[in-house]
């Protein structure tokens, strides 16, 4: 627990004045601006807006208008503000310790907006750290690591629209597909200003522009909480309040999020509770000791990383990660969050060898307390903000990930299905030719898919390293690389599950993604890449417009297989279908370049199958869309087939 830092001081005092040393600088008085109630709710991980009080806010005291700042370090010996107000002096400007909440207080009269600071603490051994605050809403461009003051009241919102539609709609029930962004390197401007990045305003306007054309419904963010190295794409936070100021500013941000609301964008970030790193200016030992962290290594440090693990039994800790998850999606208007490395979270021993973790205390190798922050954030979270939503990065078999809390399960909205994602892929890097003895990779996942509440991902994790972009990942040469991606795009749309693709496969970029470089836009010029990005902008389109695709995702109701067995051919046929079972949609889809003119598939009912989309011309204007007339006989366990000319690599989606 953490020692009684007034006490402490006081006793110093007394101490000093007795062995004749000058005395400790007179403690200015407290503010009262964070309340006895306030550390209350800190101390008991309830205080879910307690970013109102820590950190950096503009504030009038006795008449006065300034900057007021709070800090939680309990263990501190003494805490100052140093900064560029006063040319980065360590002793000018003592804070006051709160009784004995661990919370440092100073209101700076005249202090303005964009002027750097930090914290200077005194450490138990009497080391001077330099942090950044824990709870800025700005932080200095990199390689600098001072917080900035700013004040985020004042920006006009305009989304109350998109954010009343979402209040009373259910986002499992919805369309989800989501673009998944590196903002930073999806494109780059010819300027020398922070290497080229787009503002948030800049990337706002032509973002929105290129998802709408695209059909995608959601953005999801990569990277935008404050991180030090570009190489990290942002998963490694050292600002969890502060928007990344390599794009602009918090209001630039909330710029963003508006702007791509009023277009009827959703907006996703991803969050990192996970691990944070050992940047000096970090959360790490942040007041001289472990802080934020669990102080045992076996549970406080993740070894493959090298990275601090957050101490989830630390009400304060909980409450640090919880108002900031209500931060972003409260003050950001954020629809919700994807949290990263959730399986590391939940087991003790996740990239530990033995005698590297500590079982629980039953044993086992879950963390009882990650389980109860995960349930905690999320009905807290879920529960203040009706449609917003929280998903798992979670690649295990952990049950009830979606499942209610009430249910014993961890609360979140959706799961990753990273088993599909493994399955999908090994089986599209597959030489035709075998793929028939691995036609069980692209059936399994339908034997698991109402577990769940999934998004089908297909990752930046999954373009880079070595692992190839996904048309390089692709057999064959030239044009069959296009063409197996679209079948594979096109099974992943039929397949329930909501769906997230990285920027740069919609058309077929060659080289793995670089957080360095832009993508490479010209490619949408060239004919194989602008024919596969129309095909993928009309399958998301066609996924908008038919419920069947996206009502009944977890529902055996919304799928039925025609023929899953076809293996020796390597073809797919199924249906998809909504609560009405109207405007029902057929599949059909060959993995083989080998042509199939006589192909027969079976089909429930006679009547007339509209052909919606195919490989070759992409989507059909109705009034011009083939169609095909059932015929009355057995076929794949149908009643009724209708005959459809298989082109190699064929796709085809029907309408009846």
């Amino acid at each position: 627990m953490a020692k009684n830092t007034s006490r402490s001081a006081a006793a110093d005092t007394k101490k000093n004045a007795r062995s004749g040393k000058a005395p400790i600088r007179k403690v200015p008085e407290e503010t009262g601006f964070i309340t006895e109630l306030d550390r209350y709710l800190f101390g008991a991980g309830t205080h879910y807006e307690i970013f109102e009080k820590l950190g950096a806010h503009p504030r009038t005291w006795k008449g006065t208008e300034g900057y007021y700042f709070a800090v939680w370090a309990p263990h501190a010996r003494a805490v100052h503000l140093t900064g560029d107000f006063n040319g980065w002096n360590t002793e000018t400007h003592p804070m006051t310790p709160l009784a004995t909440s661990g919370i440092w207080e100073l209101f700076v009269p005249g202090m303005k907006e964009g002027q750097l600071y930090k914290f200077a603490v005194t450490a138990p051994s009497g080391q001077v750290l330099f942090k950044a605050d824990p709870f800025a809403f700005l932080a200095e461009f990199r390689p600098g690591t001072a917080s900035v003051t700013t004040d985020l009241s004042g920006f006009s919102w305009s989304d109350g629209s998109w954010m009343e539609k979402r209040s009373r709609e259910d986002p499992v029930k919805n369309p989800m597909s989501i673009y998944e962004v590196h903002l930073g390197s999806w494109k780059k401007k010819n300027r020398p200003e922070k290497d080229g990045f787009y503002t948030y305003a800049e990337a706002a306007h032509e973002l929105a522009a290129y998802v709408k054309e695209m059909g995608y419904t959601h953005v999801e963010l990569m990277g935008i909480a404050e991180h030090p190295l570009d190489a990290s794409w942002g998963y490694q936070v050292t600002g969890y309040f502060a928007p990344t100021s390599r794009y602009g500013t918090p209001k630039e941000f909330m710029y963003l999020v508006n702007y791509l609301h009023r277009q009827g964008i959703g907006v996703i970030l991803d969050w990192v509770p996970a691990h944070f790193p050992k940047d000096a200016h970090g959360l790490a030992d942040f007041d001289g000791e472990p802080l934020y962290e669990y102080a045992d290594p076996r549970k406080g440090e993740h070894p493959d990383w090298g990275t601090k693990v957050f101490d989830y039994g630390k009400n304060e800790v909980k409450d640090f990660l919880i108002s900031n998850a209500v931060y972003w999606v409260e003050k950001f208007h954020v629809d919700g969050l994807r949290v990263d490395a959730v399986a590391s979270m939940l087991y003790l021993d996740y990239g530990r060898r033995d005698g590297q973790w500590v079982p629980n205390r039953y044993g086992g190798n879950e963390n009882l307390e990650a389980i109860e922050f995960f349930k905690h954030l999320n009905t807290v979270l879920r529960g203040r903000n009706s449609g917003a939503m929280m998903i798992a990065e979670e690649s295990t078999a952990w049950p009830g990930v979606t499942k209610h809390p009430q249910q014993n399960g961890l609360g979140f909205t959706f799961k990753w299905n990273m088993g599909w994602m493994h399955d999908f892929l090994e089986y599209m890097k597959l030489d035709p030719y075998f793929r028939k003895y691995n036609h069980h990779r692209m059936t399994f996942g339908l034997t698991y898919f109402t577990s769940e509440n999934y998004i089908l991902v297909l990752s930046h994790d999954e373009v880079v390293h070595l692992k190839c972009s996904m048309i390089n990942k692709m057999p064959g040469l030239g044009k069959d690389k296009f063409s197996n991606l679209k079948a594979g795009y096109t099974f992943m749309l039929g397949h329930p599950g909501k769906k997230l693709l990285f920027m740069g496969q919609d058309f077929g970029q060659w080289h793995e993604w670089d957080e360095k470089v832009a993508l490479d836009w010209y490619l949408t010029n060239e004919e194989d890449h602008k024919d596969l990005q129309n095909y993928v902008r009309d399958l998301l389109h066609l996924y908008r417009h038919y419920p069947s695709l996206y009502r009944l995702d977890n529902d055996w109701n919304g799928f039925q297989w025609v023929n899953a067995n076809d293996g020796d051919r390597s073809i797919f046929s199924f249906i998809r279908r909504d609560e009405t079972s109207k405007k029902n949609l057929l599949f059909v889809i060959n993995f083989t370049p080998v042509a199939r003119p006589d192909y027969r598939v079976g089909v429930p009912r006679r009547g007339n199958y509209t052909l919606l989309l195919d490989q070759t011309h992409g989507a059909y204007k109705l009034k011009e869309a083939p169609v095909f007339k059932a015929s009355k006989g057995e076929c794949d366990g149908q009643p009724y087939s209708i005959s459809y000319p298989l082109a190699p690599y064929g796709t085809g989606i029907f309408r009846f």
